[in-house]
């Protein structure tokens, strides 16, 4: 897709981080753009901002992982604009702790957004895609999914995270491939960040009363800690990996990384893999931090 002026995009998690560094850069472009996330006043500035540019803005406050809620925008998109050509399935949440300390609620709020919310992206604007390339053979379109590296490794004390993203990756890689079998004018692409500044660590503010977390034991606040460490102190910025985005989508390429050096760690767990071995060190380049959360972790444990 090398043209996108007129054209119209979708985005989740739209009024912070790598949503809206993704809209500035629309707007750009001279797009269409759908604005979608769960935290009002981030969005109601979104849209201010978005709107100044002259870009057409449609905006919602809505959580994707309500199934209705997400139908009743995707036709909204459809009355206003039309079949997108670009979704960004981007609103994501962290959370972290030993695996066996998540409760039901942990699991079913980081499963309900990262998943869930990336599966009715999907699901409801797929089918609109595929019908405007069937009527229109210039219609092009492209689907980007945001997992993380966390979906292609399995660092510990972070498993709900983790899963969430590992199902991404599958989840988008099997969507590349059943597109190819139907269609030439419709792609997908997953973007896989490291740590990267934005709001990912503090995204506990968002979550609902009726999944509200229990008190919080020592291996999550331990990982709350380290996650808001690492991604207040990352250097590659929302709107580095904005451009990364467009670029891809431009290119029809698949996988985005933010830190390309980070495959090192992949390489090695395939290895494993592949060759039937355990699972390498996770910190087998930063032993020093494995060894601080080893020893915090026992400490709690004893």
């Amino acid at each position: 897709m090398h043209n996108f002026e007129g054209k119209t995009a979708v985005l989740t998690g739209a009024g912070s981080g790598f949503g809206l560094a993704c809209a500035r850069i629309g707007a750009a472009k001279g797009m269409n753009l759908v604005l979608l996330d769960v935290q009002a006043d981030a969005l109601q500035a979104a849209e201010a901002e978005i709107a100044a540019t002259g870009a057409q803005v449609l905006s919602r406050v809505i959580d994707v992982s309500d199934e209705s809620a997400m139908a009743h925008m995707a036709a909204d998109v459809l009355a206003k604009f039309g079949a997108p050509h670009v979704v960004f399935n981007n609103a994501g949440v962290g959370a972290g702790g030993l695996i066996w300390e998540n409760t039901a609620a942990d699991w079913q709020w980081v499963l309900g957004v990262n998943l869930m919310g990336v599966v009715h992206g999907v699901r409801l604007f797929t089918p609109m895609m595929l019908a405007a390339a069937k009527a229109d053979p210039n219609y092009q379109g492209h689907i980007v999914n945001t997992a993380s590296m966390a979906g292609l490794l399995t660092a510990p004390n972070m498993g709900i995270y983790n899963v969430s993203k590992h199902a991404v990756v599958a989840l988008t890689e099997t969507l590349y491939q059943d597109l190819h079998l139907v269609t030439d004018q419709i792609s997908a692409s997953v973007l896989c960040p490291y740590f990267v500044p934005t709001g990912i660590s503090q995204s506990h503010r968002n979550r609902p009363t009726e999944l509200k977390a229990g008190t919080a034991t020592q291996s999550q606040l331990i990982g709350q800690a380290m996650s808001e460490k690492a991604v207040s102190s990352g250097r590659v910025s929302a709107a580095d990996i904005a451009l990364k985005v467009f670029d891809a989508v431009r290119d029809d390429q698949f996988y985005i990384y933010s830190h390309p050096q980070a495959l090192a760690s992949v390489e090695a767990r395939f290895t494993a893999l592949v060759a039937g071995q355990q699972p390498p060190d996770p910190f087998e380049l930063r032993p020093v931090v494995g060894s601080q959360l080893r020893e915090a972790l026992r400490r709690s444990e004893g």
